[in-house]
């Protein structure tokens, strides 16, 4: 059985790490570098950073911050945020990033995701899936969750699985930063429906949150971001209550 894997998220704005609830009333939490180093140093097993309004202010991701952190950590480092073409997911990869995700220009160019697929390979794309709850379907969001899209979120990862990515990364909207759990119903119909590993991200509060994604839900990772930014939550400890309830993570 593969080790589950436990995912800080860097979400940034301006240069720094922010947080907010439901996408809204973002508060910084703290320097991207400095962070970045604390979870590498203390068990993560990867790190996301996310430069969450490149998309919606039409820039690229800050490339020469992605480098920064990439020289202080030795975990897997995926970076996303106003990636829209192949020059942009080679640039990132060559500031020092493992992986890349893309979302808002995947949406609007979903023959991006075959082309840096064949380019570099499945394992280096992460489709990042933005959705909310609201008329008895998961409807997909771009641009930070600011802009609504007519897709829904089953057929949009089917349909991106088919074009080549490697993960989904699923955050849902209605549980971001409420810390009431994830969103376990959607995370255990993606895994039944997919056959690439699913990252659960949205609404972390709690030891318990955690084993239930993953026995439950079937998740291969877990992302969260203010339940280890504000430590209420350490990795390690984190990885050791884990492996009392028989999940396989790597301490």
């Amino acid at each position: 059985m593969l080790a589950k894997r436990i995912i800080p998220c860097l979400d940034i704005k301006d240069g720094q790490t922010v947080k907010g609830i439901e996408f809204e009333n973002l508060k910084s939490v703290g320097d991207p570098v400095e962070l970045g180093k604390y979870y590498s140093d203390n068990g993560a097993d990867e790190l996301v950073f996310l430069d969450i309004t490149a998309s919606h202010e039409k820039r690229k991701t800050l490339s020469k911050l992605v480098t920064r952190i990439a020289k202080e950590i030795n975990i897997p480092f995926t970076v996303g945020g106003g990636i829209s073409s192949l020059q942009d997911a080679e640039a990132i990869l060559s500031a020092g990033a493992d992986k890349i995700t893309v979302n808002s220009a995947a949406i609007n160019n979903p023959e991006l995701i075959s082309l840096i697929a064949q380019k570099f390979g499945s394992q280096f794309i992460v489709l990042a899936i933005d959705a909310r709850w609201e008329n008895n379907q998961w409807v997909v969001y771009k641009n930070g969750g600011r802009i609504k899209t007519e897709l829904e979120l089953f057929s949009w990862a089917k349909q991106s699985q088919s074009l080549g990515c490697g993960e989904i990364l699923f955050t849902s909207m209605n549980h971001d930063g409420t810390k009431n759990g994830f969103a376990l119903e959607p995370l255990k119909l993606l895994t039944k429906n997919l056959n690439i590993p699913v990252i659960a991200s949205g609404g972390a509060g709690s030891i318990k949150d955690f084993e239930t994604v993953y026995s439950y839900a079937g998740v291969e990772a877990a992302l969260a971001a203010s339940v280890f930014h504000y430590k209420k939550i350490k990795i390690p400890n984190l990885k050791q209550q884990l492996a009392l309830k028989n999940i396989s993570i790597r301490i």
